[in-house]
């Protein structure tokens, strides 16, 4: 990959690092350098920002930990811009989330109002293909209808797969990324639907409602499904949540 010839200017006195690890991001967000190519020499770095050698690692630094940049070693090293994948983002946001002990209560209320923008965006944009693509994707959890142990790793993959094709229907890759974000951190709570045989059931049988309302373009239909889907979520975790709460209180023995 080659180097990349940039013009900064002198860095600031007094925040010299921060200055010089701003400028060269501001040249990556620009565009001026892309994914795959190298910055300029750490030499030639010291020249440009008129500083020393350790104002340009310490900014290089910086560029590093929040994953702008990756630095090779051998005949070829160097700082390279990374191209940020899709999944980096999403795992961030995911700990980000778990980090902050987001609530179920608000994640499920979050979750629905996104869900009722996608579904609306997705029965206006999507393709009739995407559509069918969406109702064969649902109907393909009913696999999992009739069987006692279901294997809930595949079951819950499909799940995913299905809500994060549904973002994508959208046309807009913002959906999906989000999407993508709070499946990769917050798959439990739906998981938890399929854990329930009766709520397997309704689950897998509101997904190939939904899916078929979208295909016909019915948007209150898809939207009355999708609220309802929210409904059968929010009974099982607060059941999940007695549940817990009756295992871990103590029991009346009867003794003083």
């Amino acid at each position: 990959m080659r180097k990349h010839t940039l013009r900064f200017s002198p860095a600031k006195v007094g925040r010299a690092g921060e200055d010089v690890a701003l400028q060269i991001e501001a040249a990556i967000i620009g565009g001026q350098i892309a994914p795959g190519e190298g910055l300029p020499s750490e030499r030639e770095l010291q020249n440009q920002f008129c500083t020393g050698r350790g104002v340009i690692r310490e900014a290089l630094r910086a560029l590093k930990q929040k994953g702008l940049i990756e630095i090779r070693k051998g005949a070829h090293g160097g700082a390279y811009v990374k191209q940020i994948e899709v999944g980096q983002v999403s795992e961030s946001l995911a700990l980000f989330l778990k980090q902050n002990h987001i609530s179920p209560e608000h994640l499920i209320e979050f979750r629905e109002s996104i869900d009722r923008t996608i579904t609306t965006l997705a029965i206006a944009r999507a393709t009739p293909e995407e559509k069918t693509a969406l109702v064969e994707g649902a109907a393909r959890l009913r696999q999992f209808l009739d069987v006692d142990e279901p294997d809930m790793d595949a079951l819950s993959e499909m799940d995913r797969e299905l809500n994060i094709r549904l973002a994508r229907m959208t046309g807009n890759p913002i959906f999906e990324w989000v999407m993508q974000a709070i499946q990769l951190g917050f798959s439990s709570n739906d998981y938890a639907l399929y854990q329930n045989r009766d709520y397997r059931e309704k689950t897998i049988a509101n997904w190939n409602d939904t899916a078929r309302e979208i295909a016909a373009g019915e948007p209150l239909r898809a939207l009355s499904f999708i609220g309802n889907h929210y409904v059968l979520l929010q009974r099982c975790v607060q059941e999940q949540r007695e549940s817990r709460k009756g295992e871990i209180e103590p029991k009346d023995d009867g003794l003083e």
